[in-house]
């Protein structure tokens, strides 16, 4: 395996519990979807997809501020999981893991992305999964060929099922994997933990 990263960042949501473009929303100097790739970049993922939904032009041109690759899930549902198959089918074929990142969960810091890819290093055939204070958060970053087969009529929770073996935990020092943003008292409390920009 070559032990070359992707990322896919899941940007297609509809925002229907925030009220408003959650990606588009403002966060300490740049916007929700801008932290989300910044640590990314930070971390040294240098291939990065984008998911977006057929209306997302705003979000395309936030994106492309970015190296990133922009792919549109066409898909009638438009679910979570048809956004993870369209982004995995543009990661390249060098790639051999890829980190499912959500704009959902914008403090997420790059030490812990840097800290899965070196457990993928060291594990490439394993579902690594961040922890902090016991408990399971995003992203996580699967071996390419067990994201190869996730099929139409299932989620990333059925890969994580069927692979219980084959998960690796890693102990990370950031309450940011954890914290989901769906709604607008969630960003006001995302918002009271970030900086403001200088």
């Amino acid at each position: 395996m070559s032990g070359i990263v992707a990322a896919v960042l899941l940007a297609a949501g509809k925002s229907r519990r925030m009220g408003s473009c959650k990606q588009l929303l403002p966060l300490g100097g740049t916007t929700v979807i801008g932290r989300c790739l910044d640590m990314l970049v930070v971390a040294g993922i240098s291939e990065i997809v984008v998911v977006v939904s057929p209306e997302g032009g705003l979000v395309v041109e936030a994106a492309m501020e970015f190296p990133v690759r922009i792919v549109v899930n066409r898909a009638a549902e438009g679910d979570m999981a048809s956004s993870v198959r369209a982004g995995r089918d543009a990661v390249s074929a060098q790639a051999s893991g890829v980190i499912v990142a959500l704009c959902d969960y914008p403090l997420v810091a790059s030490a812990t992305l840097e800290n899965l890819v070196r457990q993928h290093a060291a594990s490439p055939d394993r579902i690594v999964i961040p922890t902090h204070a016991g408990r399971r958060g995003h992203p996580l970053l699967f071996p390419r060929f067990i994201l190869d087969e996730l099929t139409p009529d299932q989620t990333l929770r059925h890969l994580v099922s069927r692979y219980t073996d084959r998960i690796c935990h890693v102990k990370v020092d950031d309450s940011g994997i954890l914290v989901d943003m769906d709604t607008p008292e969630d960003y006001r409390r995302i918002c009271d933990s970030v900086p403001p920009a200088a």
